[in-house]
């Protein structure tokens, strides 16, 4: 069984657009910041509050930018900065499966992102010696305990 089919039967990710919106096309000025947060385990939470609608979270993690060392989230007209504990992503699902050229790892994150670990999403352990993947434009995925 691959990722999405565990994925569609947990029931988590259904009608979510899989395709991202072309942020680096999107260069509005700092709008400011926001009282956003992600927390080291893959809470998002907004003025304190946990936000609970996975799809909100998943909408949200679609329109995050990275530039350096700060995160963002872009609209064609806004860009406001939110804070990141840890990495923005939480691997919570790992597969395994037989192919022509040998095995392969698929993962997907706490928002929705499918893929396979290959050179675009290497896996690395960093100065907590714990093992993040790259995700997408520089953001990167903890892999949860369970994981």
């Amino acid at each position: 069984m691959d990722l999405t089919v565990l994925s569609a039967q947990l029931g988590k990710y259904l009608d979510m657009p899989s395709s991202l919106p072309p942020l680096d096309k999107w260069t509005p000025g700092l709008s400011g910041d926001i009282d956003m947060l992600i927390k080291a385990d893959g809470t998002w939470l907004h003025e304190g509050d946990v936000i609970k609608r996975e799809k909100l979270v998943r909408l949200f993690s679609t329109i995050l930018k990275r530039e350096n060392d700060d995160y963002f989230l872009v609209t064609p007209v806004e860009k406001w900065r939110l804070k990141v504990e840890d990495q923005p992503f939480i691997i919570v699902l790992m597969h395994v499966i037989q192919k022509k050229e040998g095995p392969v790892i698929q993962m997907i994150t706490n928002t929705g992102d499918e893929f396979e670990i290959d050179q675009a999403h290497a896996l690395e352990v960093d100065e907590h010696e714990s093992p993040k993947v790259m995700v997408r434009s520089g953001m990167y995925a903890r892999l949860n305990r369970n994981v």
